[in-house]
């Protein structure tokens, strides 16, 4: 009987797992277009230009050679930004499976880590509490809209989300295990590291080691060198990472705006846009109205780690202000914590319900109210899947079939890289001052809409091809 109970509770986090990828599959084969597209198309650009040319790990290049990112001109289109581990590595994957498409397999590797932050969850969220809480933590983060869309997007947060969670669960195991306890340590440190080269925001979560650690040894304050290992050994790569896109001024964007840079922080918009629009409608489709009930059960160790792990949360919130409000992915690194407390105040409705109702009655109940936060949260996610410029994708195939593959492009689209990526070339995603972005060296431009500066150069230089949709005009 017991291995029968192993073999279904192996079996249902096997479900779960599969449930998640059902899920995510969904549009997977789309261009892309979708919601934050500029952002996905310039990490994506990053893997494709490691595909064309080779890969260099301390010298990324993408396709955007504007001043649009850090305010000075990108002509060698460096990108500094995380360190480009992952598109190396789907670089590599392309180049020796050369029938491989960049956005699918793009898609297909962010899936896989957020499958892997599936399970991880699911182990932690075991270790310091119930079972039952660990299948609905994991559950949540399987099923929730907002999870599934970024969970699947072309970009560093789904790796950075399964590393962060994972050496926080090795640091756990460190911690309770002394027989593997040099390989969970090990695990920990490199995937911390990792995570931290990808996203620093990462290092917000200190809070969560400090109680792991200081809950271990009964909150008795004494330095232990395998912390300090710890420290040192995450934070060095990064340091040494940020000290040397120092030497390449044109790929850093500007970030300073991300902290305050619309003044918004704590101000009652800051709270609206974050605690209303995006924790209750977004992510948790108005299921966080119950979190405070985890509050209420008897605080045990699950309690205390979730407490440290918003403290951290909300200190990033507060710092990084701006950058949380403008851009809803920033959010993704409260996925763990917000879903372990969603998952607490469920397991406390249940277990009250058991008391009136049968065991069954209460988990049709519980499911019941998933349900009803998944249909909420989905309203506010399905317009995410959108392309919403498919004059885009159509024109940028037909400029990568007659252009030269080296040519260097004009695609304005107000700023937005997603034109220029479609096209496969590499240049500017915005118009004016054209004289001096032939001087830089633009060959063509092309245009999606007939404005005044379309129809200026269309009578000054030669137009290679024209239709109602497009222009395709040669600047040289």
């Amino acid at each position: 009987m017991t291995n029968f109970f192993q073999i279904f509770k192996q079996k249902l986090v096997l479900s779960l797992v599969l449930l998640a990828l059902a899920l995510r599959l969904c549009y997977l084969t789309t261009p892309l277009a979708d919601w934050h597209s500029f952002r996905q198309a310039d990490t994506a650009s990053v893997t494709r230009e490691y595909v064309k040319h080779s890969v260099d790990l301390l010298r990324p290049k993408y396709h955007d050679l504007s001043n649009i990112q850090s305010g000075k001109d990108n002509l060698e289109g460096f990108r500094m930004v995380e360190f480009p581990f992952i598109n190396a590595f789907i670089a590599l994957l392309l180049r020796t499976f050369n029938f491989l498409p960049l956005v699918p397999t793009s898609r297909m590797v962010s899936i896989i880590f957020s499958l892997g932050t599936v399970v991880t969850i699911y182990y932690l969220v075991k270790s310091v509490s119930s079972i039952k809480q660990a299948y609905l933590t994991s559950l949540l983060m399987a099923v929730m809209p907002y999870s599934v869309f970024y969970s699947r997007a072309v970009l560093p947060e789904s790796p950075m989300l399964f590393l962060s969670t994972f050496s926080i669960f090795s640091f756990y195991q460190y911690l309770h295990h002394q027989k593997k306890s040099v390989l969970w340590f090990t695990l920990a440190l490199i995937s911390l590291a990792l995570a931290l080269l990808l996203k620093p925001f990462v290092a917000f979560l200190a809070p969560v080691y400090l109680f792991l650690w200081l809950n271990k040894d009964k909150f008795k304050f004494y330095l232990r060198w395998p912390v300090v290992i710890l420290v040192l050994g995450a934070f060095l790569p990064l340091m040494l990472w940020r000290k040397w896109i120092e030497n390449f001024p044109t790929g850093i964007p500007a970030s300073d705006w991300l902290f305050n840079g619309n003044g918004i922080r704590l101000r009652p918009a800051w709270f609206r846009w974050l605690f209303y629009h995006r924790f209750t409608q977004l992510i948790t489709g108005y299921g966080s109205l119950i979190i405070p009930l985890a509050f209420v059960s008897k605080w045990k160790t699950d309690t205390f780690l979730i407490i440290s792990w918003w403290i951290s949360i909300l200190a990033y919130l507060v710092v990084i202000a701006t950058g949380n409000v403008q851009h809803d992915y920033y959010q993704v690194l409260t996925l763990p914590v917000l879903f372990m407390t969603l998952a607490k105040s469920l397991v406390f409705i249940w277990h009250h319900l058991e008391k009136q109702l049968t065991y069954s009655s209460a988990a049709l109940a519980i499911g019941c109210l998933i349900s009803l936060f998944w249909f909420n949260s989905y309203q506010q996610v399905k317009g995410y899947y959108n392309i919403n410029h498919w004059e885009y994708v159509k024109v940028g195939k037909i400029v990568d079939q007659k252009l030269p593959p080296d040519a260097k492009i004009i695609a304005p689209a107000m700023g937005d890289t997603v034109f220029l990526f479609q096209t496969n070339r590499t240049g500017w995603p915005i118009g004016f001052e054209i004289e001096d972005k032939i001087n830089k060296g633009a060959q063509y431009y092309v245009a999606t809409s007939f404005d005044d500066e379309t129809n200026q150069l269309m009578e000054k230089y030669q137009v290679v091809e024209k239709t109602d949709e497009y222009a395709i005009i040669k600047l040289k």
